[in-house]
């Protein structure tokens, strides 16, 4: 979160140097957390993050769920 709130200040400010260092500490955050990067499993199947869930073969699933 101090990452992406650098960032915030950066683009506030205007200094696109600082911009750039925060962009950096926030992917490397994101490596370190599993978010970006090599997928942690092993058997071949595709990774769907970043997808709407309805474009996924989980979309008829998702899409029977009772709504709340």
């Amino acid at each position: 979160m101090q990452a992406r709130a650098a960032v915030g200040r950066a683009k506030r400010s205007g200094d696109a140097d600082s911009e750039r260092v925060a962009r950096r500490r926030v992917h490397e955050a994101k490596l370190a957390l599993g978010e970006r990067g090599a997928v942690w499993w092993t058997d071949g199947a595709p990774d769907f993050n970043r997808f709407l869930v309805k474009n996924t073969p989980y979309g008829d699933w998702y899409a029977a769920l009772p709504r709340q």
